[in-house]
Parts: structure tokens; sequence; C-alpha cells
């Protein structure tokens, strides 16, 4: 049986490019990658994602964590960044690469992709969609159904694996004939267009940007992952170079940055009242190897200072309080004076 893979963002041009082609006898599993910016709410509901999407659209779907592999992408893209952190030319060519590498594991035959011409100025026009195709390595086997015909013919219509008749003619930004074919298909629950990707978050950017030059530099790579992700929770601080202070905003912050606090990192939390959780990170993960070259006393008042700033009030202003910090190698408490709102600011990310 004729196989192929498509990349897959749940969106509704992914969505249609797998049914066009599912629709001619083929076989299609979806991939739906996986990083810490984007997609990353899936990789805990897997199982439950999978039936979801099956159940939905009658598309069998493969979830893979590509994050690792993503990051060290992300340091170097060939060909640049967008308006903020985006490298979206080199993202859908990593994609494909990655997918091109599963081909042998499913025997499939072809790739497939929801890429409509024109409806993206940066990763979508007409000599990109090109680049993406030979740096990929994907010459002859990509092919993208939705603008078919506004595309030269691909291996799998010259070997007759697709009718090229049944393929579309869709271009530029207008959704409306997505909306039609949807309706053909009986698909009324889909997702509406939005920019799901952190990397071009205006303000995600600023904490990436400041902070990637030292993720980078870490030997320990395993961990890199980590502190992206840790990156995208509740207000980050940097209170001294290479040093990520996260505090929550809310429960579901707090929660997230317990389950993800390492050996190395130091937790801070306020005892006699309700506060935000912190996590304290060096970039390597080993806050105790410069220990010897900062005051821990010191840094505890900062930090302690942020986590009562930032906890309930008493009177509508925040005073001292009892502050528990923690890591490895034990925990203690201590009260300690809220930091001035300007001094805040000055480390605030």
């Amino acid at each position: 049986m004729t196989t192929a893979l498509a990349l897959f963002s749940g969106g509704l041009d992914s969505i249609l490019a797998c049914r066009v082609i599912m629709a001619q006898g083929i076989r299609v599993v979806a991939l739906r990658f996986l990083t810490p910016f984007f997609d990353s709410d899936v990789a805990g509901q897997v199982a439950q994602y999978r039936n979801s999407v099956m159940a939905k659209y009658g598309i069998e779907v493969e979830v893979v964590d590509v994050s690792q592999s993503y990051i060290t992408m992300l340091e170097h893209p060939a060909h640049g960044y967008g308006k903020h952190f985006n490298p979206c030319i080199d993202c859908k060519i990593f994609m494909l690469q990655q997918a091109r590498q599963l081909m042998p594991r499913y025997g499939a035959d072809f790739l497939v992709t929801g890429e409509v011409l024109g409806q993206r100025p940066m990763s979508q026009r007409r000599d990109t969609l090109h680049v993406i195709e030979r740096d990929s390595g994907c010459a002859g086997i990509l092919l993208r159904p939705l603008s078919a015909h506004l595309l030269p013919p691909t291996q799998a219509e010259e070997k007759g694996f697709v009718e090229r008749d049944r393929l579309l003619h869709i271009s530029g930004r207008g959704r409306r004939e997505q909306k039609a074919l949807a309706r053909e298909f009986g698909i009324h629950d889909y997702p509406t267009p939005a920019g799901g990707c952190k990397l071009a978050d205006v303000n995600l950017t600023q904490r990436f940007k400041r902070f990637s030059p030292g993720i980078f530099a870490t030997s320990q790579k395993e961990i890199l992952v980590q502190d992206f992700r840790l990156l995208l929770i509740g207000r980050t601080f940097e209170p001294l170079p290479g040093y990520i202070f996260v505090v929550g905003r809310n429960e579901e912050d707090n929660l997230l940055l317990e389950k993800m606090k390492m050996p190395g990192d130091r937790l801070y939390c306020m005892v006699e009242r309700s506060g935000p959780l912190g996590l304290l990170r060096r970039r390597d993960g080993a806050i105790q190897e410069s220990a010897m070259l900062i005051n821990i006393g010191r840094l505890d008042t900062l930090l302690a200072g942020i986590i009562i700033r930032y906890g309930k009030k008493v009177d509508g202003k925040a005073v001292a309080s009892l502050v528990h910090i923690e890591d490895e190698t034990g925990s203690h408490e201590a009260t300690y004076q809220p930091l001035a709102e300007e001094l805040v600011r000055q480390y605030l990310v």
C-alpha cells in the first residue's frame, strides 16, 4: 500500500492536506513534532490527542518530540530569524529533514505538507518553497497537495502514486477555498488560525534572546530543553549574569515550577502568607559551582524580597515575611524584607 508521511500542525491546512491524499486511497501517517516552543501541551496527553484526531478527522497521528535537536538548530539558523526569534524557513527545513529520516520506519513513499503558496510572507513564497525543498533534501519527494497545480509535478505524481488532477490550486492568504473543502470532507470542528509559535511572541522573545547565549554555552546539553521551558513560565528575572530566576504568576505556575526543579536549583516561597514560588537556576544547572564567587546570603535576600513583593499584602502593602528556601543540600527559613519596586523592575526581563 502506498504510504505518505505528512507534517501535521493540527491546523486546517494540514488536516486538509492529509485528507486530500487519503481520498486517493493512500495511507497517511501525520507527524506532530513537539518542541518547547510549540505543541508542547500535547506531550502529556499523547494517547488522548491521537484518539481525538482520529475521531475528529480520521487521521492517524504519530507524536515525535524533537526538542533537543530543534534547539541545536535554533542556535545558528542558516536562513536567519524572522521579526523576533522565529527561524521560520529553517524550522520548516528541520521538520522535513526529520520526516525524511522517518520514511523508512513507516515505509513511506513521499512526504506531504499543508503549505499554501503565498499564504505566509516569509516561508511560503514560491522561491522560499523551492529553497525549503532543496535544503531539506526533499527535492522531488515533497508534495504540497493544496497548491500542487501551481507547482512543478513531484515524483509521487510522476510515478502514479497520486492523480495530479485530483490535487488543488489554492494560493494566497484567504481561506474561503479551505473552508469549502472542509465542508466537503464533513469537517466542521477545526482550529482557527493563530500564531502558536512562542518564538514569535514579542514578550517571550526578549527572554530567549537574553538567556540563549548562556544556555547554549552550557556543557550539560541534556538540560537545555528544560531551560527553555522554564523561560515560558511566570515572570523571569536575571539576578546575576547567567542566572535565571522565575516567579510564578498563579497556582498553575507554582505547580509547574515545583515539578521542573532540577539538581542545583533553589526554591523560594513565603511561609505565613500565600504567594508565588520562585525557582533559581544557573544556566548549567549547578549553582553550587559558583557559590565561592557570589554571596549566597545576599542573593537570598534579593530573591526572597522579590517573592514577597508578589505575595499577599498586609493592608495593601508588602511587608516583611518568613521565606522558606531549599535546594538539594537542605532548607532553611528566615525573615526578609520586600524588595523596592524600582529594584524589582531592574532585574525583571
